[in-house]
């Protein structure tokens, strides 16, 4: 199976979670991850599994996912499995009782990402995650990295 993580980072949690995505589904097959920046539209050619995976910025994917998700025309998609996964902060250590109403009315950036995957054609490989960030900018909590790796082995067992 050829896989195939885009993403987009800012302080560099991201990255961390894309690449062990990556690594972990090498298992599988050829896998690599790319910056949303940096795909043309051949690197998807031949992918069998795509997951793309972005910040959360205001309860929304990164400016550069959502318009990298734009270009990804109806049917682009068709037979290539797909998902979503998203870093974020844990609302309910911030103790912010608006933020945690936000949330709850927005979301985080996983959800519009694998929708959108979706309307483009991509079968749904699997749920779409969130995994958290300690503050604004990092890091990752502990065990993120360990978690990220075994969603990518449970998409590409699925």
């Amino acid at each position: 199976m050829t896989s195939l993580v885009v993403f987009e980072s800012f302080f560099g949690n991201t990255e961390v979670v894309a690449r062990a995505i990556a690594e972990a589904l090498q298992g599988a097959g050829p896998a690599r991850a790319l910056r949303v920046a940096e795909v043309e539209p051949h690197h998807l050619d031949g992918v069998e599994l795509l997951v793309v995976g972005s910040a959360t910025r205001a309860f929304r994917p990164s400016l550069g996912t959502q318009a990298w998700l734009k270009t990804l025309p109806p049917g682009k998609l068709a037979g290539v499995r797909v998902a979503a996964f998203d870093t974020r902060i844990d609302v309910a250590k911030v103790g912010n009782r608006l933020l945690t109403l936000m949330v709850r009315l927005l979301g985080y950036a996983a959800e519009p990402i694998q929708k959108r995957l979706a309307r483009a054609g991509g079968e749904v490989a699997g749920p779409a995650a969130g995994f958290v960030v300690e503050d604004k900018e990092g890091p990752l909590r502990e065990g993120e990295t360990d978690r990220a790796r075994a969603w990518a082995r449970s998409l590409a067992t699925a």
